[in-house]
């Protein structure tokens, strides 16, 4: 299993179009793909998942990655999340 921690620094926190980039992004890989907020882990290929986990501007966050392409699945992600929501 791979995992990185992120930090969100967009100021509308993740709301639904760079969550929907998340999705459309995980759906593309094999690997079981969750993010974790404040105890919660949700699947990230579910665009209701990561809406109800309501993650604000300054919260981090933690994607973990398990199957035959975890390292490119978290690459990939953490491109998007770097480009739209953080570091």
């Amino acid at each position: 299993m791979k995992a990185q921690t992120f930090k969100i620094t967009a100021e509308t926190g993740v709301h639904a179009r760079p969550a929907t980039l998340l999705v459309n992004k995980a759906g593309q890989f094999e690997s079981e793909i969750n993010v974790n907020y404040k105890g919660k882990s949700v699947n990230l290929k579910s665009i209701m998942g990561v809406m109800s986990l309501g993650i604000p501007n300054g919260a981090e966050i933690e994607v973990t990655a398990e199957g035959n392409d975890e390292d490119a699945a978290i690459e990939a992600l953490a491109e998007v999340i770097k480009e739209h929501l953080g570091e």
